[in-house]
């Protein structure tokens, strides 16, 4: 069986997981927005099914996909060790910035100006 990653890594499958993350959508409705063939929507959504990340429920005559969350739990809890990671070095980041604005500006960091753009409004019909 494959991993998480390896049904993820296919760009189809990831495209047919974004369309997903909005709304469930039917085989037609993710045929059309993806500008794929149906049996390759077909295709990807049984590997997306079978590996858990998808679920699928009969209305009427078609049948509509939606995101099932588990498998998403074990990519999340895999990358929480690499959000330390940047999020360690992304307020180091911020840090050294700072210094140059001070190094650059002195004591007191310019304030930026906030413009107030007039904004006409349609008067009401009475």
């Amino acid at each position: 069986m494959e991993s998480a990653f390896e049904i993820i890594a296919e760009p189809n499958r990831r495209a047919i997981l974004s369309l997903l993350v909005s709304s469930q959508q039917s085989v037609g409705e993710i045929e059309h927005q993806l500008r794929m063939p149906q049996p390759t929507v077909s295709k990807h959504l049984r590997v997306l099914r079978d590996a858990g990340f998808v679920e699928s429920t009969v209305d009427a005559q078609r049948r509509l996909y939606r995101l099932k969350p588990e498998p998403f739990q074990e990519v999340d809890a895999w990358l929480a060790q690499f959000r330390r990671f940047w999020s360690a070095h992304v307020d180091a980041l911020e840090r050294h910035l700072d210094r140059m604005d001070h190094q650059q500006y002195g004591s007191s960091t310019p304030t930026k100006r906030k413009t107030k753009e007039k904004t006409t409004r349609p008067k009401p019909r009475t």
